[in-house]
């Protein structure tokens, strides 16, 4: 391929590609993968890979939760500090307690500046592991 046929299809290609690609929008937090590990009956520690481009204090990705498909939220984990030179990175919350009649969670993430990511990740609890996902028991 000639130079100028890579430069072509680098400046007509990749833009859509980025575009098209599936997660987190521009500066918003992805949430990588979760693994639930059973407590308990119905208590869970969750732990949860998130990546954002953070950039200092003003602008990290600063939470994640669990929440139910109605949205209440079950767990909240908070996170105190930027991750600049840690990505993608992982945080553990124990004790979420979901009730037995709830058999299917969401894993979302946030940020200072864009907040709750469209990108969260839906676990079903009956299962041993999904897309971004594992259970273990």
């Amino acid at each position: 391929m000639t130079p100028k046929i890579s430069a072509i299809l680098r400046a007509t290609v990749v833009p859509y590609l980025v575009i098209l690609s599936p997660g987190a929008g521009a500066g918003d937090v992805a949430v990588e993968f979760a693994r639930f590990h059973s407590e308990s009956a119905n208590t869970w520690s969750v732990s949860v890979t998130l990546r954002h481009a953070d950039t200092g204090w003003d602008h990290y990705a600063d939470a994640w939760r669990v929440v139910t498909p109605e949205g209440r939220e079950l767990g909240l984990r908070t996170l105190y500090h930027p991750h600049e030179n840690e990505q993608p990175f992982t945080r553990n919350l124990g004790g979420i307690r979901v009730p037995p009649e709830i058999t299917k969670v969401y894993v979302e993430a946030h940020d200072k500046v864009h907040g709750w990511s469209p990108d969260r990740i839906e676990v079903d609890l009956k299962e041993s592991q999904g897309d971004r996902y594992e259970i273990r028991r």
